[in-house]
């Protein structure tokens, strides 16, 4: 072999040993250890209209009104509207009237008997959620959601910003209820949840797609289509 190449031969060798002994010294960060207890709740529990099922006052008028929590009537059955009515979470005021669309098939009292919980814990770079659903629309076609909300929160509200749980195409994110309404969503992902930070609120939302149907990465027309049945805040980061 030729000086000159053995001279390259060893300097390769030297390299590829440094880099070696760099890689072995990189330490992989990851976020902090989390592990919390979940538990969902309606928007009327934050003080808030409910934003995706609707009631009519005033029977055969053909108009109306997101329920709030003074609304006691738990026998009223629930509409979609006939227009899309997009979220104003923060306006307690914008409760309607609007057209009168499909009826859902549900009373005020099916709405709000569902109960979910469940835990989420992070550990080396890897998420869980292990969730359990009560009362759910029996045989209902449900998704969850990771949102984002500015916060502090905008005036006039901008909405929120909705990504599928776990795979962005919405692959993962999708169940259906048993026939007696319960439910089981347990799911693995990596990255880990981003939870709640400096300038944004995160939240789990459950969302029932009355059509039966899922779209994807989106949610779909809330409103008349979509209906975010609960959701669970997530707390501020450890390392904040």
């Amino acid at each position: 072999m030729r000086p000159f190449l053995l001279t390259s031969v060893a300097v390769l060798a030297v390299t590829m040993a440094t880099q070696s002994n760099a890689q072995d010294d990189i330490k992989v960060s990851y976020d902090a250890a989390e592990s919390m207890s979940l538990t969902f709740i309606f928007h009327i529990d934050d003080g808030m209209a409910e934003q995706d099922v609707f009631y009519e006052r005033v029977p055969g008028s053909g108009e109306v009104f997101r329920p709030t929590a003074a609304t006691r009537d738990m026998d009223v059955p629930l509409y979609a509207p006939g227009i899309e009515v997009k979220h104003n979470f923060l306006d307690t005021t914008d409760t309607g009237p609007y057209p009168k669309g499909r009826p859902l098939g549900l009373t005020l009292g099916d709405w709000f008997a569902a109960k979910g919980s469940g835990t989420y814990t992070c550990s080396n770079g890897v998420g869980t959620v292990d969730l359990a659903f009560e009362n759910l629309v029996p045989g209902g076609v449900y998704t969850i959601w990771h949102d984002f909300m500015v916060w502090p929160p905008t005036d006039p509200f901008i909405g929120t910003y909705d990504l599928p749980f776990g795979a962005r195409d919405g692959s993962e994110n999708t169940f259906v209820a048993n026939g007696d309404g319960s439910a089981d969503f347990e799911r693995t992902i990596s990255p880990c949840l981003q939870l709640s930070g400096e300038h944004l609120a995160a939240d789990l939302g459950l969302a029932w797609h009355s059509d039966g149907q899922t779209y994807g990465p989106l949610p779909g027309e809330f409103s008349t289509v979509t209906h975010v049945q609960m959701y669970v805040a997530l707390p501020e980061r450890t390392s904040l």
